[in-house]
């Protein structure tokens, strides 16, 4: 049995992680008690091989008895289930911000026992005090600040489609200094050493995607040498990180505006990592962004 714990911040993206869940193939039930999980599980150990994925949406709505959720996921390894929980964060201003937008009240302002007076921020700053247990304890921990809805659903069909992969998740991450390093990274490579193209009429206003962008990146001996050492570093780490349990390993290499040397590098990272046939997405996080 599969089981996928859905849980994290309200306004997170659960929604959208769970109809993408569902095109995978997991039956998927939202806003479930933890103290029925075990009980849920044991009804689909009983449905005669009818379903063997399942996905729980478990969050701030079912209450703050985030211990139970942490014994139950415990229990249900115990039992031989493949289980891991994923954990959905943002900053308070991208919530705050999708609450405005959606016109959504947070589920501890609907609640009859919080205080009238509570702002959207103390809100929000008091789900992320219920569910610290729950995220320290999370296999896996997403930041959808700046992620499309199209990223997040890469994502989950990278982590969770059947494959015979390695069993650690490698999301390389392009991104541009001048937006700021991303948050969840655990290796951060700086590529603004190498010619720019940028400064190329030509390939201004084209991305590291493009193949004319790459092979001018890559025709300068300094960053094929580069790139290959790169490589030779997360060939030697990789191991070491699986020795030690981690489930995931976020690799994030920036160039000045995240479009054109960090595009091309983290594609041929994530080509490398593929080949070896280690589970890779790969997240261009500052692309489609316009210089100002």
């Amino acid at each position: 049995m599969d089981v996928v714990i859905l849980t994290g911040l309200s306004g997170a993206g659960k929604s959208n992680a769970t109809h993408v869940l569902e095109d995978l193939g997991y039956y998927c039930v939202d806003n479930m008690p933890p103290k029925l999980i075990e009980k849920f599980a044991e009804f689909c150990m009983q449905s005669g091989g009818k379903i063997s994925k399942i996905a729980i949406i478990a969050d701030i709505r079912s209450g703050s008895v985030f211990d139970d959720l942490i014994t139950s996921v415990d229990k249900l390894r115990a039992w031989g289930f493949k289980c891991n929980t994923v954990f959905l964060d943002a900053s308070d201003d991208v919530l705050i911000k999708r609450y405005k937008e959606t016109r959504r009240k947070h589920p501890l302002l609907t609640d009859d026992k919080v205080d009238d007076s509570l702002s959207l921020s103390e809100a929000i700053k008091n789900e992320r005090a219920l569910l610290k247990i729950v995220r320290e304890n999370s296999d896996y921990i997403l930041d959808t600040s700046l992620l499309s809805v199209k990223q997040l659903s890469e994502w989950f069909i990278g982590t969770f489609s059947d494959s015979s992969e390695t069993s650690i998740l490698i999301t390389c991450t392009s991104f541009g200094y001048k937006y700021g390093i991303p948050t969840d990274a655990d290796l951060v490579f700086d590529v603004r050493c190498l010619p720019n193209p940028f400064y190329i009429r030509e390939l201004k206003e084209k991305t590291g995607l493009d193949k004319s962008v790459s092979d001018y990146v890559f025709k300068w001996k300094q960053s094929s040498e580069l790139l290959e050492r790169l490589i030779d570093l997360i060939d030697y780490l990789l191991p070491l990180y699986i020795e030690e349990g981690k489930g995931q390993l976020t690799i994030a290499v920036g160039c000045t505006g995240g479009k054109h040397r960090s595009v091309a590098f983290a594609e041929k990272i994530t080509a490398h990592m593929r080949g070896k046939n280690v589970k890779s997405v790969i997240n261009h996080r500052d692309i489609l962004k316009v210089a100002p």
